[in-house]
């Protein structure tokens, strides 16, 4: 059929955004649009440049469900408008997922499809909490059932009798609303009392909790400690391994949500540091980071660049901003092979690495006046060029220039402040459930100012990059809980873990 574009269903996995497989981040990096469940963490959305489309709930109470009918028209609808789609689900699309009928409603229309398998929760989910499904000396096999069936099925179509004789693990998707009744029924049907059950909330994500005890007492603990769903209930003696190889939960920083104030599109990192602790990373930028609309200025320094001794980048945006409008020029690293570089700090060195450059001059400390003294020695006399956002501290231009520099800026990207955070930040802060807020500069310690009003202050900690944010953030009414003692981002995270180990 002319003109028709592919869906492709994908398993996001169960809330780490690390068990997104490598063929699902590669569909979403080429999709048009994105479809994604309420479940999926929404992190996986970096990989895409698409439209994202979150599908509905409706209903009420506890009894919301998912309207799949629209959301299968509306992956054909896509698909027949000629549109690469990636329908997003969580954990995997063909266990409890509704995948398959998904999958047959494209069929049915003509439209073509792939299906991409994810990590199912209960194997992540068990893993995350201690517990080997099938450890060779407790459980040679394992069962997974449903806790949610069909509302309109007039009975269960499970057989309690033959679950409670199981010779291994039972492990019930989505069940944690009816885990009085899951337990009451394989108690009855002879599955003793005192079988270990462990029930998994959020599993893999910062958020998880794990409650465990008999299978008798289970349903009173968990109501007892407030689970929220999703959930997982695992049954059998697999679960007594949690006790000597529960990893995950003992990460230095589970549970905690830490603001990440850097601009979208350029978090990854700090992402992936606060993901490494066990963190939670809630993104909160202050400003925007856009490409400049006029380019005049950054074509003649660049023309004119045989001109100068040296070339300084105080960011990896800057480093992608000029070199990025170099190679678009048709030019490339031969253009500098005269100039000396000078890096801010090692993550912008690191990303002139990418461009096969290096730096020629990185200061012991990573920030503005480190750098103007450790280049202090080699200007005077010499023409420097800095590659700078539109707005930003005057410390290079203003100390090179009584250093005896030629000194020139050129703007190679904008700054835009962001006027106000998603509902869902909002909805954090005014909750009381976003223990800190990471300041990585002057400017965006200013703006968190502006953006948090002084009565949701009070539940959250602030750590600054360096003395220099800890001074802009005081002056702007915020107070510093920690400062980093390296000036990067591992820096922020370690001040923020060591405060932590001491309840600070």
């Amino acid at each position: 059929m002319a003109g028709v574009g592919k869906v492709y269903l994908v398993g996001a996995g169960p809330g780490d955004p690390g068990l997104l497989t490598l063929k699902g981040q590669r569909c979403l990096a080429e999709a048009d649009v994105v479809v994604y469940d309420g479940l999926v963490n929404p992190l996986l959305l970096r990989h895409s440049r698409a439209d994202a489309v979150r599908t509905c709930r409706v209903g009420s109470g506890s009894e919301k469900h998912l309207v799949q009918e629209e959301i299968n028209q509306q992956l054909v609808a896509y698909g027949l408008a000629g549109k690469t789609v990636v329908r997003l689900k969580g954990g995997d699309p063909f266990i409890f997922g509704r995948g398959s009928e998904e999958a047959a409603a494209l069929a049915a229309a003509g439209v073509p499809f792939e299906v991409v398998p994810g990590v199912t929760a209960a194997t992540a989910a068990a893993v995350y909490a201690g517990i080997s499904l099938t450890h060779r000396e407790l459980a040679s096999a394992v069962a997974f059932v449903t806790g949610h069936e069909d509302p309109a099925k007039p009975e269960t179509s499970l057989d309690y009798e033959v679950l409670a004789k199981f010779p291994g693990t039972l492990v019930f998707y989505m069940g944690l609303h009816r885990l009085p009744q899951i337990a009451a029924r394989l108690q009855q049907h002879g599955k003793p009392s005192g079988t270990p059950v462990a029930v998994i909330s959020r599993g893999s994500t910062p958020l998880q909790r794990t409650i465990t005890g008999p299978l008798g007492e289970i349903a009173a603990l968990v109501a007892q400690a407030k689970l929220h769903a999703p959930s997982l209930i695992i049954v059998g003696d697999c679960v007594t391994q949690r006790d000597t190889i529960n990893w995950f939960e003992k990460l230095p920083l589970a549970g905690i949500s830490i603001g990440i104030t850097r601009p979208e599109g350029h978090a990854d990192n700090a992402i992936e540091l606060a993901l490494a602790l066990g963190a939670q990373p809630v993104l909160m930028p202050t400003i925007q980071i856009e490409p400049l609309t006029d380019w005049t200025e950054v074509d003649a320094a660049l023309d004119s660049i045989a001109q100068y001794d040296w070339l300084v980048f105080t960011s990896v945006v800057g480093v992608d901003a000029l070199l990025g409008r170099l190679w678009s020029r048709g030019d490339d690293a031969r253009k500098l092979s005269h100039v000396k570089l000078a890096a801010i700090g090692p993550a912008t060195a690191e990303r002139l690495h990418a461009y096969r450059l290096r730096a020629d001059l990185v200061p012991d400390e990573f920030r503005g006046e480190a750098l103007a003294a450790a280049l202090a020695p080699h200007v005077r006399g010499k023409k420097v060029l800095w590659a700078r956002a539109s707005r930003g501290r005057e410390v290079l231009p203003e100390q090179l220039t009584a250093a005896g520099a030629d000194f020139k800026t050129v703007v190679a990207y904008d700054h835009v402040d962001v006027e106000t955070y998603p509902t869902t930040v909002q909805q954090l802060l005014a909750d009381g459930d976003l223990q800190w807020i990471a300041l990585s500069s002057p400017s965006i310690a200013r703006n968190v100012a502006k953006l948090i009003p002084p009565s949701q202050r009070q539940a959250v900690k602030f750590a600054a990059i360096s003395p220099v944010t800890e001074q802009a953030a005081i002056e702007s009414g915020l107070e510093i809980a920690v400062v980093a003692k390296e000036y990067t981002w591992q820096g922020l995270f370690d001040a923020i873990r060591d405060a932590h180990r001491k309840r600070l």
